[in-house]
């Protein structure tokens, strides 16, 4: 048997930044750097990027440790980045008690990245059982089994729970969990990074100047 490669073998391996990236012109972009975004999200949706609405969403917690995990996109409106959570998770209380809060975008095929960096809010309570009703049965089924921050004794313990859930949402179509939030984040700072194969990476930064955005390369 062969003996297994080490990690920092597997690592030297893998190539980065391959494939037929596109070329970006900076000075091309919106001034605006959610109307960038947007553009940037559209060309992922239409390259077939796998899950291009997913992102890693970074908080502080209380005593101050980093903490990131992965969620999806609900909505880009009013000039904030929107995703959902339970209020009872740990994100959600992260922010409750620290608002700041980071996203990040990677379109590997396109070699594109996103940094949103800004200060998250709430948003209201109807517009939150709205957004849980447009989700499909599964989805909110989900939901409404969990318990965030509970331990599990079982994964038949978690299956239960969600067939229970999906049964009662059956009965009640209309039900919404009451703890469901969405959270906007409201930009600070915006960057787009294009990788190259040559390394000769295109960073192009919005940082917010009052009721304008100033924009300009950062090197990589």
């Amino acid at each position: 048997m062969l003996p297994r490669p080490s990690t920092r073998d597997l690592l030297r391996s893998l190539p980065a930044l391959t494939g037929d990236l596109p070329e970006v012109d900076p000075y091309a972009l919106p001034a605006d750097p959610v109307e960038a975004f947007q553009d940037w999200f559209a060309a992922a949706v239409a390259a077939g990027v796998p899950e291009p609405h997913a992102l890693c969403l970074s908080t502080v917690a209380p005593d101050g440790a980093p903490h990131a995990r992965v969620v999806l996109l609900a909505d880009v409106a009013d000039g904030a980045w929107v995703f959902a959570s339970d209020a009872r998770a740990g994100k959600a209380q992260d922010l409750a008690a620290e608002p700041r809060a980071a996203l990040t975008f990677y379109w590997q095929p396109l070699g594109r990245q996103v940094r949103v960096v800004g200060r998250a809010r709430a948003l209201d309570a109807a517009t939150c059982a709205a957004d849980f009703l447009r989700r499909s049965p599964s989805a909110r089924a989900a939901a409404l089994a969990s318990r965030p921050g509970e331990r599990l004794l079982s994964a038949g313990e978690l299956h239960a729970a969600v067939q229970q859930a999906r049964a009662r949402v059956d009965r009640e179509p209309g039900l919404v969990l009451p703890t469901w939030q969405l959270w906007a984040v409201e930009p600070d700072e915006v960057e787009l990074w294009q990788g190259d194969s040559d390394r000769a990476h295109v960073r192009v930064r919005y940082i917010r100047a009052e009721d304008r955005w100033d924009r300009h390369l950062d090197w990589p």
